[in-house]
């Protein structure tokens, strides 16, 4: 197939560039260009191939004096390469390397090549790699094909008729009975013998000339087929055409989805998708753009499949929406057939770079694809009942006429009511018929599924030797029951003797009597005999009977027996399951009782934590506290040491003696009323001084108000710690279990520093 084809994955190069990336010698206009070996030999062989075309008299490159010219003198003449620009050159050298290596290429740079189709094959190489692509180079049928011309095809009128309408403007298909209409009709005679159900389309004819345009008939012919054969070409032009009406839904679908606006348009005006987008699936273009612009979009074609074709016209559609919705159908119409053309004068390079902004999933298509089918299907289960009915009421009709020319004319309605009634029983039995169709396949399908859940082969087994084994005592049955019926047809003949006899016994002489009588005897003998031996056969039988359902009853135990082994096995096994979920389900709640304790023990070291944390920042707000108080008593040194400090020293015990009496009245409040109210007053006094400096201080008393405010502030700075113990002194831990509250100490030191803690 077209989307199969492998395309090269470093071919970086383009039309428009100077350099190829398959590692091509650097050109410039002022000197020559430096071929490979194997481009010599590659250019060599297009000059050989294009010599022999020339001699060939049924090839269009005879014909055509531009192909002649281009394609003479490839290696030696350097006309050529002047003739051409240097773009062309490189396209030329480009192309030429990816023909040499095509193989390595389809396999390895898929993508590249694409890229390169899509911005044109070069004319020169147009027919080698259209070949290539379809994989036509090497076809078995190309040997067939004078065979073919020889033979007598049922077309050829059809033909003949349509040649003069193909390219009737082109220089090679203009003239009447020209060398281009005698290989067209020679290309498509072959192919209506070689595929006979398709035959000749007439919009196949459109595609061979192109390629007639481009290679000689017999690589025309290759090509045409595998065409027809790989890439859909042969779905659309059957007769019924069903791959055209697929792609018609297919596209619609398209334009609903991307353009609604416009389908609404269409349907309102009933402007059908066939009526404009037909012609562009049979002839991919060819009739609908100028020749140019579709030989491009052909290039596309022959390496992608019919993907081109849906990208194109939904491309077209999307540039002229907006004058189609100002049209009618006749005014789009006559857009689609004068306007669209010219539009592409231009170059094809627009439309195919707004084809591929089109929204394309393959996946999509082929669900469009499933549903087109599920459509055409219940369309022609509709034809066939629309036929039946019509044969039925034809065949009614009949029978209504032939009644009214037998019947009088009153008993016509008559007739015809019975009819009615008879068609409606039909149609009842067969609606019956049909319910008892349908209940009889649902029970055949519920018997399938009860094969499906019959026993082991083993049981099999043994349900066909009890089978066996029933068949052969009813064989021994019947047997038995055949010889009884013989039995008892003999005894009726005796009978009817005996009765003859005893008839004439009468008349009979007395040894005849007594012959007779012995006779008598003899038949009630075998009438014994004969009781006697059906007795005994019943008694077989009913033994028979009793052993077959003996060993039904065996073979049922037996059954039953298995169902319990393996219920009881299936029990055991759910037994086990449960024990282990329960012993899963306790390792389980072990696991999160432990990890609730973890949880838990958890939860406590946070606790303790911030307890911790907690204590630490007390510890640190008392340092602040101290360090605040350190400052403040730094401030107060400052104060001293330029006053005198016997006044502040004399207020301070005065001080300290109030103090320490409100602590005794502290302490009896305490015993009374058993509360304490705080741990502990610390106060340490570290005053300046030595001894000398004191007593001559007690002697020179000086007031000073500054001195005075400044023991009182200090005195006001006290802290108060409730619940402090000091571990480091015995005495205190006793003061405070014999109940004491507050405490004063007031040490001194030698120091120069007064200091409140």
């Amino acid at each position: 197939m077209a989307s199969q084809v492998a395309t090269p994955t470093s071919l970086q190069t383009t039309a428009t560039s100077s350099s190829t990336s398959l590692s091509s010698p650097a050109l410039s206009p002022s000197s020559p260009v430096q071929l490979s070996p194997d481009d010599v030999e590659l250019l060599a062989k297009l000059e050989e191939q294009n010599r022999l075309l020339e001699t060939d008299s049924k090839s269009l490159r005879s014909m055509n004096g531009s192909r002649r010219n281009s394609g003479s003198s490839l290696v030696s003449s350097s006309s050529a390469s002047s003739n051409l620009s240097h773009l062309e050159e490189d396209s030329w050298i480009l192309w030429g390397r990816i023909v040499n290596e095509w193989e390595e290429v389809r396999k390895k740079k898929e993508k590249q090549l694409k890229d390169l189709v899509r911005k044109g094959i070069p004319h020169h190489f147009r027919a080698i790699v259209w070949q290539l692509l379809c994989n036509a180079q090497n076809m078995s049928i190309k040997d067939q094909y004078s065979e073919l011309l020889k033979m007598t095809s049922p077309c050829e009128k059809l033909i003949r008729r349509d040649i003069a309408r193909t390219y009737p403007e082109h220089e090679f298909f203009k003239e009447k009975d020209s060398l281009g209409q005698e290989v067209l009709f020679n290309v498509m005679k072959a192919y209506s013998l070689v595929d006979r159900e398709v035959g000749y389309c007439q919009g196949s004819a459109f595609i061979v000339g192109l390629l007639l345009m481009q290679m000689p008939e017999e690589e025309a012919f290759c090509v045409f087929v595998k065409l027809m054969q790989d890439y859909r070409l042969r779905e659309l032009f059957k007769p019924s055409m069903a791959e055209l009406g697929l792609c018609m839904y297919q596209f619609e679908c398209m334009i609903q989805e991307q353009l609604p606006e416009l389908h609404m348009h269409f349907q309102a005006q009933s402007f059908h998708t066939s009526m404009y987008a037909s012609s562009w699936f049979l002839t991919i273009f060819l009739t609908s753009f100028p020749l140019p612009i579709a030989t491009r979009i052909f290039d596309i074609f022959m390496c992608e499949g019919l993907e081109i074709v849906f990208r194109v016209g939904l491309a077209i559609l999307q540039m002229n929406q907006a004058e189609l919705i100002q049209l009618d159908m006749e005014g789009m119409l006559q857009h689609f057939q004068k306007v669209i053309p010219h539009q592409l004068d231009s170059g094809p390079d627009k439309v195919i770079q707004a084809a591929y902004q089109v929204k394309y999933n393959a996946k999509k298509m082929k669900k469009l694809e499933k549903e087109y089918t599920t459509i055409k299907t219940k369309e022609m289960e509709e034809q066939v009942e629309i036929k039946r009915l019509r044969t039925e009421n034809r065949l009614l009709k009949q029978r209504i006429d032939t009644l009214e020319k037998k019947g009088a004319p009153r008993y016509s309605e008559e007739s015809v009511l019975q009819l009615e009634r008879e068609l409606v029983q039909a149609r009842l039995k067969e609606a019956e018929s049909q319910c008892a169709l349908k209940e009889m396949q649902d029970k055949v399908l519920d018997m399938e599924k009860r094969n499906t859940s019959l026993p082991d082969d083993t049981n099999v087994a043994r349900l066909q030797e009890e089978l066996i084994g029933v068949k052969l005592r009813e064989a021994e049955a019947l047997t038995g029951l055949k010889e009884l019926r013989q039995q008892v047809r003999n005894l009726e003949e005796h009978w009817q003797c005996h009765l003859a006899r005893t008839s004439s016994r009468w008349k009979d002489s007395p040894k005849k009597s007594t012959l007779s009588e012995l006779q008598d005897e003899l038949m009630s003998v075998r009438l014994r005999e004969a009781e006697a031996q059906a007795e005994l056969r019943e008694t077989r039988q009913r033994m028979l009977e009793l052993e077959t359902q003996n060993q039904i009853h065996s073979n049922q135990l037996r059954r039953a027996e298995q169902e319990s082994r393996c219920l009881h096995d299936h029990v055991q096994t759910l037994t086990m399951q449960n024990k282990d979920l329960h012993v899963q389900l306790q390792e389980i709640k072990r696991r999160q009782a432990e990890i609730e304790c973890k949880s838990k023990e958890e939860v406590m070291a946070v606790r303790l934590r911030e307890a911790d944390n907690i204590a630490a920042m007390a510890e640190l707000q008392q340092q602040i506290s101290e360090l605040e108080i350190q400052k403040e008593e730094g401030k107060v040194q400052g104060q001293l040491n330029h006053t005198d400090a016997s006044q502040y020293i004399r207020d301070l015990k005065d001080r300290i003696v109030e103090l320490q009496q409100e602590i005794c009245c502290l302490k009896g409040q305490r015993r009374l009323a058993h509360q304490p109210t705080f741990d502990g007053i610390h106060i340490v006094n570290h005053y300046v001084g030595d001894d000398e400096s004191y007593q001559s201080s007690e002697e020179d008393e000086v007031k000073d108000p500054t001195l005075q405010d400044t023991q009182q502030r200090t005195v006001g700075r006290i802290r108060l710690r409730p619940n402090v113990m000091d571990t480091d002194s015995e005495e205190e831990e006793e003061e405070e279990e014999d109940g004491e509250g507050l405490r004063l100490s007031v040490p001194q030191s030698s120091s120069s520093k007064f200091t409140t803690v």
